[in-house]
């Protein structure tokens, strides 16, 4: 599809049936707990990197095939979690930023960037990094004291949640393309260069009167079917497992530690790698028959880079049923395993005391 064909379907679907695509514009409700600000990579992307020069893109066919019934950008073949906990929130579905005409900050806006990492050497050049995606929310954030005034910007600010899916392409990416990045590292020490940019971001959001976020821990990335290609026995790939495990313990750590040096800073963070390492090996007990081959792909576990034939292989399959699968294309989930995930960020139990989830986040003061 060429790109000036595909702005005008966007820009039709944003007139026609905002509902379906990106969320109703209307006045805030009165019961409207908080916006929401979106962060991070392509677990998180509604579509930012359809309208930058990057081929890590989801904008044609199948990704968006079960709800949207049209590629929104979304790498998944329909809803992701920001949609779902948007609406638990009673929130429209929130644009991605760079969507065109989209002015109005009012909700929250979505910045974040498949392939993007918190490392600005991650995949540079090609995605948005979460400096980057800073300097956005920091734009919005002057935009909105002029529009709202100084006192009611500060409120919304301070009212609003922050979630973020960011880290793994920190992790995956060298791998592919520079290993001597990791190398030249030992692994704490790389880690806490990722985590230490992750906190300086939260610490600049504080500084705007952020005061609550939401964590997703980095998921068993090298079980992904991707990841299993790089083993040819076909079994997870081990390699990532240090650098992720250490992640969501530093990750932990660090949030813990802002909470009792920021006063009112609250935060949630939700256990990606059990969820997803539960239903990748037993699938059937959550209502899957497939935990470890994606639905959309090629190749061993379909774990090529070839869904909807835009990159990598030409050729590729796509299963009969996705509410069957853990995984939609080589590595990111189905609506299915979102809306399981979104169930527990928003009311499953804290693993840690004096931790949130999303929901009591929403409604804390």
């Amino acid at each position: 599809m060429a790109k000036s064909s595909f702005v005008l379907i966007v820009l039709l679907c944003s007139l026609i049936i905002p509902t379906k695509c990106y969320g109703h514009y209307s006045e805030r409700s009165a019961d409207v707990a908080a916006s929401l600000f979106i962060f991070g990579d392509s677990f998180f992307d509604a579509g930012n990197n359809n309208y930058i020069n990057t081929s890590g893109q989801a904008n044609y066919y199948p990704y968006g095939e079960t709800f949207f019934n049209y590629p929104s950008g979304r790498f998944c073949d329909g809803r992701i979690l920001p949609d779902f906990i948007a609406e638990y929130a009673n929130l429209p579905f929130i644009p991605p930023y760079l969507f065109p005409g989209n002015h109005d900050f009012k909700y929250g806006a979505n910045f974040a960037s498949g392939g993007a990492g918190a490392l600005n050497e991650t995949r540079q050049g090609f995605v948005i990094n979460l400096k980057t995606q800073l300097g956005y929310l920091k734009k919005i954030s002057n935009q909105l004291k002029q529009q709202m005034g100084y006192t009611d910007a500060k409120t919304l600010f301070s009212k609003a949640v922050y979630i973020f899916s960011v880290g793994s392409n920190d992790y995956s990416y060298p791998f592919d393309t520079n290993p001597a990045v990791l190398n030249s590292h030992t692994t704490q020490q790389y880690v806490g260069m990722v985590i230490g940019n992750i906190t300086e971001v939260i610490q600049e959001i504080y500084n705007i009167g952020g005061r609550k976020v939401g964590f997703l821990s980095l998921g068993p990335i090298g079980c992904a079917p991707f990841a299993r290609v790089l083993n040819k026995s076909g079994a997870c790939f081990e390699k990532f497992t240090p650098f992720l495990k250490l992640h969501n313990k530093q990750l932990s750590i660090a949030l813990k530690d802002l909470q009792s040096k920021l006063k009112g800073f609250k935060y949630s963070l939700v256990d990606v790698y059990s969820f997803m390492e539960e239903r990748i090996n037993h699938p059937s007990k959550y209502g899957f028959k497939e935990g470890k081959v994606g639905c959309c792909g090629s190749g061993p576990y379909r774990g090529n880079s070839s869904c909807g034939s835009k990159r990598g292989e030409k050729k590729y399959e796509l299963c009969e049923n996705v509410k069957d699968y853990v995984f939609f294309d080589n590595g990111h989930p189905t609506e299915k395993l979102y809306n399981q995930l979104a169930t527990e960020a928003w009311s499953g139990k804290p693993n840690n005391p004096g931790t949130y989830n999303l929901e009591a986040l929403f409604q804390s003061n």
